[in-house]
């Protein structure tokens, strides 16, 4: 259960526009909340909440630095959202597939109707 779990707060996470843009904008190096927050174009107190959310998601790591809180980007969680596009990819690969083949049978079949 705490998978589903973690695997819908990922969800959720990324739902948001201005959470992906902080993901984004972590890249491969920490972040203060005052950079990230410059880059969002928001206020401090709604990037704090953003950033807690992926937080709970697993999605950042928070390193406490004197005063400052930064945050960097892990990746780790994402792997259910690649896994989740992957089969859903898989699946209308598939289906398009079969209409093509349809597709084609019902031209080969006009066509010997025509003749």
């Amino acid at each position: 259960m705490a998978r589903a779990s973690t695997r819908g707060n990922v969800f959720a996470a990324i739902a948001d526009p201005t959470r992906r843009r902080l993901l984004e904008r972590m890249g491969n190096r920490e972040r203060s909340v005052a950079e990230l927050t410059a880059e969002v174009d928001a206020t401090l107190a709604n990037v704090s909440l953003h950033l807690q959310v992926l937080d709970r998601a697993g999605l950042v790591r928070r390193r406490v630095a004197g005063r400052q809180r930064l945050y960097r980007l892990n990746p780790a969680p994402l792997a259910t959202v690649t896994d989740w596009v992957a089969q859903l990819s898989t699946f209308w690969s598939d289906k398009l597939d079969g209409l093509t083949e349809l597709a084609q049978k019902l031209d080969a079949e006009a066509d010997r109707s025509d003749i």
